[in-house]
Protein backbone atom coordinates (compact mmCIF):
# COMPACT_ATOMS: atom_id res chain seq x y z
CA UNK A 1 0.00 0.00 0.00
CA UNK A 2 1.13 3.52 -0.80
CA UNK A 3 -0.24 6.11 1.61
CA UNK A 4 -0.31 9.89 1.40
CA UNK A 5 -0.11 11.66 4.77
CA UNK A 6 -1.26 15.31 4.71
CA UNK A 7 -0.35 16.97 8.01
CA UNK A 8 1.09 20.44 8.62
CA UNK A 9 2.57 19.57 12.02
CA UNK A 10 5.91 18.15 10.95
CA UNK A 11 6.53 16.18 14.14
CA UNK A 12 3.10 14.57 13.90
CA UNK A 13 3.62 13.83 10.21
CA UNK A 14 7.00 12.24 10.91
CA UNK A 15 5.49 10.18 13.72
CA UNK A 16 2.71 8.87 11.47
CA UNK A 17 5.12 8.22 8.62
CA UNK A 18 7.50 6.20 10.78
CA UNK A 19 4.67 4.11 12.23
CA UNK A 20 3.23 3.30 8.79
CA UNK A 21 6.65 2.53 7.31
CA UNK A 22 7.37 0.17 10.19
CA UNK A 23 4.24 -1.74 9.18
CA UNK A 24 5.43 -1.98 5.59
CA UNK A 25 3.56 0.89 3.95
CA UNK A 26 5.14 3.20 1.40
CA UNK A 27 4.46 6.74 2.65
CA UNK A 28 4.54 10.17 1.03
CA UNK A 29 4.10 13.27 3.19
CA UNK A 30 2.74 16.72 2.32
CA UNK A 31 2.50 19.62 4.76
CA UNK A 32 -0.16 21.71 3.03
CA UNK A 33 -3.19 21.32 0.82
CA UNK A 34 -1.57 22.58 -2.38
CA UNK A 35 1.24 20.00 -2.20
CA UNK A 36 -1.29 17.27 -1.45
CA UNK A 37 -3.53 18.31 -4.37
CA UNK A 38 -0.59 17.98 -6.76
CA UNK A 39 0.58 14.68 -5.27
CA UNK A 40 -2.87 13.06 -5.32
CA UNK A 41 -3.41 13.98 -8.96
CA UNK A 42 -0.15 12.43 -10.08
CA UNK A 43 0.22 9.35 -7.86
CA UNK A 44 -2.36 6.59 -7.36
CA UNK A 45 -2.46 6.26 -3.56
CA UNK A 46 -4.12 3.33 -1.83
CA UNK A 47 -5.17 5.54 1.11
CA UNK A 48 -4.89 9.16 2.26
CA UNK A 49 -4.55 10.38 5.85
CA UNK A 50 -5.82 13.95 5.76
CA UNK A 51 -5.71 16.54 8.53
CA UNK A 52 -8.61 18.98 8.35
CA UNK A 53 -6.71 21.98 9.69
CA UNK A 54 -4.18 22.86 6.99
CA UNK A 55 -2.61 26.17 5.93
CA UNK A 56 -4.00 27.53 2.69
CA UNK A 57 -6.29 24.92 1.19
CA UNK A 58 -7.93 23.22 4.20
CA UNK A 59 -8.58 19.52 4.43
CA UNK A 60 -12.32 19.62 3.73
CA UNK A 61 -11.81 21.76 0.62
CA UNK A 62 -9.12 19.38 -0.58
CA UNK A 63 -11.39 16.41 0.11
CA UNK A 64 -14.19 17.88 -2.00
CA UNK A 65 -11.82 18.64 -4.88
CA UNK A 66 -10.40 15.12 -4.81
CA UNK A 67 -13.85 13.61 -5.05
CA UNK A 68 -14.90 16.04 -7.77
CA UNK A 69 -11.80 14.93 -9.70
CA UNK A 70 -12.97 11.32 -9.27
CA UNK A 71 -9.96 10.43 -7.12
CA UNK A 72 -11.41 7.54 -5.17
CA UNK A 73 -8.57 6.70 -2.75
CA UNK A 74 -10.03 5.96 0.71
CA UNK A 75 -9.53 8.97 3.02
CA UNK A 76 -9.07 9.03 6.78
CA UNK A 77 -9.74 12.49 8.25
CA UNK A 78 -7.82 13.75 11.28
CA UNK A 79 -8.89 16.70 13.41
CA UNK A 80 -8.16 18.17 16.83
CA UNK A 81 -11.69 19.55 16.88
CA UNK A 82 -14.41 17.51 18.53
CA UNK A 83 -17.42 19.03 16.78
CA UNK A 84 -19.85 16.45 15.44
CA UNK A 85 -20.87 18.81 12.65
CA UNK A 86 -17.34 18.84 11.25
CA UNK A 87 -17.19 15.05 11.33
CA UNK A 88 -20.54 14.78 9.55
CA UNK A 89 -19.49 17.38 6.99
CA UNK A 90 -16.31 15.45 6.23
CA UNK A 91 -18.09 12.12 5.85
CA UNK A 92 -20.75 13.71 3.65
CA UNK A 93 -18.02 15.25 1.50
CA UNK A 94 -16.61 11.81 0.73
CA UNK A 95 -14.32 10.82 3.60
CA UNK A 96 -14.30 7.14 4.49
CA UNK A 97 -13.32 7.40 8.16
CA UNK A 98 -12.61 9.95 10.89
CA UNK A 99 -10.14 9.90 13.77
CA UNK A 100 -9.99 12.67 16.39
CA UNK A 101 -6.73 13.95 17.81
CA UNK A 102 -5.00 12.95 19.97
CA UNK A 103 -5.08 9.39 18.71
CA UNK A 104 -3.36 6.11 19.48
CA UNK A 105 -0.96 5.38 16.62
CA UNK A 106 -1.85 1.68 16.60
CA UNK A 107 -5.48 2.62 15.90
CA UNK A 108 -4.47 4.93 13.05
CA UNK A 109 -2.38 2.16 11.46
CA UNK A 110 -5.26 -0.31 11.84
CA UNK A 111 -7.72 2.11 10.28
CA UNK A 112 -5.39 2.81 7.35
CA UNK A 113 -4.95 -0.91 6.79
CA UNK A 114 -8.72 -1.40 6.84
CA UNK A 115 -9.18 1.43 4.34
CA UNK A 116 -6.59 -0.15 2.10
CA UNK A 117 -8.47 -3.45 2.12
CA UNK A 118 -11.71 -1.62 1.40
CA UNK A 119 -10.15 0.25 -1.48
CA UNK A 120 -8.56 -2.85 -2.98
CA UNK A 121 -11.69 -4.90 -3.55
CA UNK A 122 -10.67 -5.20 -7.19
CA UNK A 123 -7.30 -6.69 -6.19
CA UNK A 124 -6.74 -10.30 -5.32
CA UNK A 125 -6.23 -10.88 -1.60
CA UNK A 126 -4.07 -13.95 -2.26
CA UNK A 127 -1.57 -13.75 -5.09
CA UNK A 128 -0.35 -16.85 -6.95
CA UNK A 129 2.67 -17.25 -9.22
CA UNK A 130 3.37 -20.90 -9.88
CA UNK A 131 3.50 -22.65 -6.51
CA UNK A 132 4.31 -19.40 -4.69
CA UNK A 133 1.46 -17.73 -2.81
CA UNK A 134 1.29 -14.42 -0.98
CA UNK A 135 -1.58 -13.59 1.35
CA UNK A 136 -1.83 -9.79 1.33
CA UNK A 137 -4.04 -9.78 4.43
CA UNK A 138 -1.85 -11.87 6.73
CA UNK A 139 1.30 -10.91 4.76
CA UNK A 140 2.41 -14.52 4.69
CA UNK A 141 4.29 -16.05 1.79
CA UNK A 142 4.43 -19.79 1.12
CA UNK A 143 6.01 -21.99 -1.50
CA UNK A 144 5.21 -25.70 -1.69
CA UNK A 145 3.58 -25.36 1.73
CA UNK A 146 6.69 -23.88 3.35
CA UNK A 147 6.27 -20.51 5.05
CA UNK A 148 8.80 -17.91 3.87
CA UNK A 149 9.77 -15.27 6.41
CA UNK A 150 9.88 -11.79 4.88
CA UNK A 151 10.95 -8.40 6.17
CA UNK A 152 8.54 -5.50 5.57
CA UNK A 153 10.64 -4.35 2.61
CA UNK A 154 10.85 -7.84 1.14
CA UNK A 155 7.09 -8.21 1.47
CA UNK A 156 6.49 -4.97 -0.45
CA UNK A 157 8.98 -5.97 -3.12
CA UNK A 158 7.47 -9.43 -3.52
CA UNK A 159 3.90 -8.11 -3.68
CA UNK A 160 4.88 -5.60 -6.37
CA UNK A 161 6.69 -8.25 -8.41
CA UNK A 162 3.85 -10.76 -8.10
CA UNK A 163 1.26 -8.19 -9.13
CA UNK A 164 3.51 -7.45 -12.11
CA UNK A 165 4.06 -11.13 -13.03
CA UNK A 166 4.85 -11.59 -16.71
CA UNK A 167 6.09 -8.03 -17.14
CA UNK A 168 9.61 -6.60 -16.97
CA UNK A 169 10.00 -4.34 -13.92
CA UNK A 170 12.76 -1.76 -14.28
CA UNK A 171 14.83 -0.50 -11.37
CA UNK A 172 13.18 2.92 -11.40
CA UNK A 173 9.70 1.38 -11.31
CA UNK A 174 10.69 -0.79 -8.36
CA UNK A 175 12.24 2.15 -6.51
CA UNK A 176 9.14 4.26 -7.10
CA UNK A 177 6.67 1.61 -5.94
CA UNK A 178 8.61 -0.12 -3.16
CA UNK A 179 10.79 2.65 -1.72
CA UNK A 180 9.48 6.04 -0.65
CA UNK A 181 12.49 8.24 0.03
CA UNK A 182 15.22 9.98 -1.92
CA UNK A 183 17.71 7.57 -3.42
CA UNK A 184 20.79 7.42 -5.60
CA UNK A 185 19.69 5.96 -8.97
CA UNK A 186 23.21 4.61 -9.40
CA UNK A 187 23.12 2.57 -6.19
CA UNK A 188 22.71 -1.20 -6.09
CA UNK A 189 19.81 -0.97 -3.63
CA UNK A 190 17.37 -2.84 -5.88
CA UNK A 191 19.90 -5.49 -6.89
CA UNK A 192 20.79 -6.32 -3.30
CA UNK A 193 17.18 -6.64 -2.18
CA UNK A 194 16.18 -8.68 -5.24
CA UNK A 195 19.11 -11.01 -4.53
CA UNK A 196 17.99 -11.50 -0.92
CA UNK A 197 14.42 -12.13 -2.00
CA UNK A 198 15.57 -14.62 -4.64
CA UNK A 199 17.46 -16.56 -1.98
CA UNK A 200 14.24 -16.94 -0.01
CA UNK A 201 11.78 -17.82 -2.76
CA UNK A 202 13.97 -19.60 -5.32
CA UNK A 203 17.13 -21.07 -3.75
CA UNK A 204 15.48 -24.26 -2.48
CA UNK A 205 12.80 -24.59 -5.13
CA UNK A 206 12.22 -25.39 -8.80
CA UNK A 207 11.35 -23.89 -11.16
CA UNK A 208 12.97 -20.51 -10.56
CA UNK A 209 10.41 -17.72 -10.54
CA UNK A 210 12.45 -14.53 -10.21
CA UNK A 211 14.54 -13.70 -13.25
CA UNK A 212 16.81 -10.77 -14.08
CA UNK A 213 17.11 -9.49 -17.62
CA UNK A 214 20.16 -7.41 -18.53
CA UNK A 215 19.56 -3.98 -20.01
CA UNK A 216 20.05 -3.57 -23.77
CA UNK A 217 23.71 -3.17 -24.64
CA UNK A 218 25.04 -4.49 -21.29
Amino acid sequence: MRVLVVEDEKKTAAFIRKALQTEGFAVDVCHNGEEAWTAARHTPFDAIVLDIMLPGRDGLSLLRQLRERQIAAPILLLSARAEVNERVEGLNAGADDYLPKPFVIAELVARVRALGRRGSDSKLAVLHVGDLTLDTISRQAERCGKVIELTAREYRLLEFLMRSAGRICGRMAILEKVWDYDFDPGSNLVDVNVMRLREKIDAEFEPKLLHTRAAWGT
